[in-house]
């Protein structure tokens, strides 16, 4: 019973989804084929990277995505499948994630910000899109306050800024997690594949565990001087309280009073807000369709809709 508790509380956490991914293969092969992949040497990690479509043939920014704690290029294949029609995506598995070896090098937000910068860089991508999931959403905010010359626009999906942004059963359920939880898993498989040795992975989830019961902790100054326009989206149900994504949008520059006193949006806002309702932090995650058709036109600066009424 405690192990089935502690496996649905992470679920709300989003770091367990692997037993959505526990399911046989579908027959056909779903979505896009990556253009190039493979390992790259970052920051003292075998990084490993999916590039989808070609860098550097387009004017629009390629769109960097930053998977959840415990998931991998895999899990965000949905999400891949629906922006490349449009524009050339980058996903890359994070330390210990998927096909990224663990090391003993220290897990931080900001070690694995600098790697997603240091990716960018050695694809000669010299500014992205960034959207990042949960532990992502984190890494993605690093990314923007460490290297704001990389990052164009920036999505947070389920995540925040500082640790108090999250609901403290979050980190109950965090904290109960070990190895014999993800016994059976696709984390545990993946990360046997590169590293067969059971100490080595029960020694990578409680390093799992540090970096996000720790979690991070950006200052409000900090939020503020972000230089890319953010659209914030969480679930009404999700592990990220609803009080700190509106605090998030805020610092973002989000609101606007002339448009509150006209009923109509004049110029395209440097910030928005998504909450989707009876969602949770699990289930904003296969929302590729509803989230795609509003992050787009975020993406791309798209003019506001301002209908006739009379």
């Amino acid at each position: 019973m405690f192990r089935r508790m502690v496996v649905m509380g992470v679920v709300a956490m989003g770091v367990a989804a692997w037993a959505a991914e526990s399911s046989p293969p579908p027959s056909k092969p779903q979505g896009p084929s990556p253009s190039r992949s493979g390992h790259l040497p970052i920051n003292g990690l075998k990084l490993y990277y999916e590039v989808y479509g070609e860098l550097g043939k387009s004017k629009t920014a390629p769109l960097l995505l930053i998977p959840g704690a415990f998931l991998s290029t895999d899990s965000m294949k949905p999400w891949v499948a629906a922006f490349a029609a449009k524009r050339s995506v980058i996903v890359f598995d994070q330390q210990g994630h998927g096909r990224t070896a663990d090391t003993s090098r220290k897990m931080s937000y900001e070690q694995f910000g600098d790697d997603a910068a240091a990716l960018l860089r050695a694809l000669k991508v010299e500014r992205a899109d960034v959207m990042g999931y949960s532990q992502g959403g984190g890494v993605a905010l690093q990314l923007a306050l460490r290297h704001p010359t990389l990052v164009n626009k920036l999505v947070s999906l389920s995540a925040t800024y500082r640790k108090d942004g999250w609901y403290p059963a979050v980190f109950k359920a965090i904290g109960g997690l070990s190895a014999e939880v993800f016994a059976g898993s696709p984390v545990e498989a993946a990360f046997k594949k590169h590293t067969a040795d059971p100490k080595a992975f029960e020694a990578y989830i409680e390093k799992m565990k540090v970096l996000n019961i720790n979690d991070q902790n950006i200052t409000d100054a900090q939020m503020r001087a972000i230089s890319a326009k953010t659209m914030v989206i969480v679930g009404d149900a999700d592990g990220v309280k609803l009080e700190h994504a509106v605090a998030m949008f805020k610092l973002r520059g989000g609101g606007d009073e002339e448009a509150a006193a006209t009923g109509m949006l004049t110029k395209v806002p440097a910030a928005r807000l998504v909450i989707l309702p009876a969602t949770s932090h699990i289930g904003i995650s296969g929302e590729t369709k509803v989230l795609e058709s509003m992050v787009t036109p975020f993406l791309e600066d798209a003019p506001p809709a301002n209908p006739s009424l009379w």
